[in-house]
């Protein structure tokens, strides 16, 4: 930069509009049928995402911010409201890919028609819709990682394993070594955790609290490929001394012997299949597509365990949270071998903790006080974000969540042991 000039950050309407751009890029390749169809009942279609977070701005921001505004179809607060029970009723989660109509190109015009509302009234919205927008861009970053993993989870289920974005496939792969796991010893005693208040944050991400730790180390990078391997090879997925009883009963009532997406050829080669098809098992890419469970045992055989998200926390709060392999265009989106030290990016990591409220928390007034808290029972925290979520989204204080027994996000784990 030249002297006297100061580098200028993305104005709120530039984010906004950006963020709107990658979503439509990101479904580009795909056509009505991929759009519509639902291949399980905690994935959704993509045209449901692509119609939900549209929905979202129009009942929050134009609806209830912007005089005499119309809706742009009466029908659409029914079929895409997710769960705001106090939006009213709404169309089954689970019989999401039943909505054949209204077609792909009429949720695209859904989505300029919000889009251009927005735009126009941009400069008489009122403050608390312009945190409505704020808002807005995180949620739709949330719904771009799920459209890309649901999609994905999609095209497994067809037998051609078609690719999203196609790319030379090879296999097997072996990928640029990983570096060797060392362990970073973590700050102890009386700290502090949850948002600062400096920038945005999701409501569970506070308030700031004080926590203890007893020492501790976190391993330096994520668990490869190669090292699940061996895991599997010293028949990790078979003896139940490494497994909560939950999850050997998950194992057992559901066959699990490898993450989501392996498979062995003819010649018992291990595969996986990604958005860019199906390739050789990367031995020196973080493991992804793991259960609590399956990370757990992982954790137990390796004679360490998960961290704690406390633990997680401070020793992340010193590293770049836009660093790593995090999601900045349509294209190729996969884990990669190439570790920089940070610990964000590439897989989302399992802790050990449960997903409950932070002392002192409060639901917000009003629907998005739905948004975070009645989902406070029965999952788990994972921290640091993946190579599916836009670059920026993620902070150290952020808290995703999931049920102990889902891994079709790109979920990994890092280990944790007492110092």
């Amino acid at each position: 930069m030249g002297a006297g000039r100061v580098a200028m950050t993305p104005s709120l309407k530039d984010r906004f509009f950006t963020t709107r751009k990658l979503t439509v890029d990101l479904a580009g390749p795909l056509s009505d049928a991929d759009a519509t169809v639902q291949s399980m009942p905690d994935a959704s279609p993509a045209k449901w995402h692509l119609a939900h977070v549209t929905w979202f701005l129009e009942s929050f921001i134009l609806r209830d911010h912007v005089a005499g505004y119309h809706a742009f179809d009466d029908s659409f607060a029914y079929l895409f409201n997710s769960y705001y029970e106090t939006e009213g009723a709404r169309h089954s989660r689970a019989a999401r890919g039943l909505i054949t109509r209204p077609s792909l190109a009429r949720i695209l015009d859904y989505r300029t028609h919000v889009e251009a509302a927005i735009d126009a009234h941009w400069n008489i919205l009122p403050e608390a819709a312009l945190r409505l927008i704020e808002l807005g861009i995180h949620h739709e970053q949330q719904h771009q990682e799920l459209l890309l993993t649901d999609i994905l989870h999609l095209f497994s289920q067809n037998p051609t394993f078609p690719a999203y974005w196609p790319e030379p496939a090879v296999r097997p792969v072996s990928g640029a070594p990983c570096n060797t796991m060392s362990w970073i010893a973590g700050p102890d005693g009386l700290l502090e955790i949850g948002h600062n208040g400096s920038g945005f944050a999701f409501d569970c991400e506070g308030p700031r609290h004080e926590i203890f730790l007893q020492p501790f180390a976190l391993s330096s990078r994520t668990v490869s490929n190669g090292e699940w391997m061996q895991f599997m090879n010293d028949n990790g997925y078979g003896e139940p001394r490494h497994w909560l009883s939950d999850g050997w009963s998950w194992v057992q009532c559901d066959g699990v012997t490898a993450p989501l997406y392996w498979q062995q050829d003819k010649d018992g080669q291990w595969l996986t299949f990604g958005l860019d098809g199906l390739r050789g098992v990367d031995l020196n890419a973080p493991v992804t597509h793991i259960s609590l469970y399956e990370a757990d045992a992982y954790a137990s055989w390796a004679g360490a365990r998960l961290p704690t998200e406390a633990e997680w926390e401070v020793v992340a709060a010193s590293h770049p949270f836009d660093g790593g392999n995090q999601l900045d265009k349509a294209g190729p989106v996969r884990p990669k071998s190439s570790d920089d030290g940070t610990l964000f990016g590439n897989v989302w990591q399992w802790t050990g903790s449960a997903y409950r409220p932070y002392p002192g928390f409060r639901a917000a007034e009003g629907a998005v006080g739905e948004y975070n808290g009645k989902f406070m029972s029965g999952q788990f925290v994972l921290r640091g974000g993946s190579c599916a979520t836009p670059r920026g989204h993620v902070r150290a204080s952020y808290r995703n969540f999931f049920y102990p027994h889902q891994r079709w996000q790109f979920t990994g784990l890092r280990l944790a042991k007492d110092a």
